[in-house]
């Protein structure tokens, strides 16, 4: 791993630990039940499955809850796509860094089951 790998990572940590910290107790609460995964981009098999190779980030699983469905067996997580993120930063570390928040903020909401329009009604789009 390289260090702009390296660093692009600790930098998507550090915002998503702060953002974490920021959150009200209750929701920090179910915050931390979910895993953060940091990918560089989206795998060949969720372009195939029809995702955008530039996805920012996704959120797998059962929503805060749902019941358990037999095609989510796995813990809820959010993936976060590092590489998506810097390149809609344009090398800024700044937005970087917003962008990783925003980006967590949106999958962390669709844990809590907020659909696209409850989303954006939250800014959170």
């Amino acid at each position: 791993m390289d260090a702009t790998t390296k660093w692009l990572i600790r930098t998507a940590e550090e915002e998503v630990r702060d953002t974490l910290q920021s959150l009200p107790t209750e929701l920090r609460r179910h915050a931390t039940d979910v895993t953060v995964i940091y990918e560089a981009a989206p795998g060949q098999a969720l372009i195939d499955e029809g995702w955008e190779e530039d996805l920012l980030g996704m959120f797998s699983g059962n929503a805060l809850g749902a019941p358990m469905e037999a095609q989510f067996p796995a813990p809820p997580q959010i993936l976060l796509f590092y590489e998506n993120l810097w390149s809609m930063a344009e090398g800024d570390e700044e937005i970087y860094r917003e962008e990783v928040r925003i980006t967590y903020l949106h999958e962390l909401g669709h844990y809590l089951g907020l659909d696209e329009d409850e989303l954006d009604q939250r800014g959170l789009l």
